[in-house]
């Protein structure tokens, strides 16, 4: 069964924080429950709804992937591990893609499954850093994707 793609609402904002934690601590163990589960869902309601655009992917009222952007960026993106390959990922970054001419993103230099599906969607690596300048203090990647004419 396909996924549903729709935007997503305040009241999904404590699923779309539960998707972002499942992801973020099965791709990044070493970063696991950095954040509580209480804090991850006041960011998602409190900053990331209030700023983004918020879209989600759905099949039978489960939520599976998210993605929060805003003019040039990309926020946060998370897929579920169970259905990460599936295409629900491309459909939401299609999403953005189609909003915006042109955004950036950062992930972890570790995240070796996350730059590849960016890489592969023609988003080129513009920056790395140490990691000094973020609150994980993991080395991280910046990257650009600008629409083609």
């Amino acid at each position: 069964m396909t996924a549903v793609i729709r935007k997503l609402r305040r009241d999904d904002m404590a699923a779309a924080a539960s998707v972002h934690r499942v992801s973020f601590d099965e791709r990044l163990p070493w970063l696991a429950q950095f954040h509580t589960p209480e804090e991850d869902g006041a960011y998602w309601r409190g900053h990331l709804f209030t700023t983004c655009d918020i879209w989600g992917a759905e099949r039978d009222g489960d939520l599976l992937g998210v993605i929060a952007f805003r003019e040039d960026w990309i926020d946060q993106f998370y897929i579920l591990p169970g259905v990460q390959g599936q295409g629900i990922g491309s459909r939401l970054l299609d999403i953005a893609k189609g909003a915006h001419p042109q955004l950036f993103l950062w992930t972890f230099q570790r995240n070796a499954a996350a730059r590849r599906f960016y890489e592969t969607r023609g988003f080129i690596a513009v920056e790395e850093t140490d990691g000094t300048g973020n609150e994980e203090k993991e080395p991280d990647v910046l990257y650009r994707w600008v629409r083609g004419d």
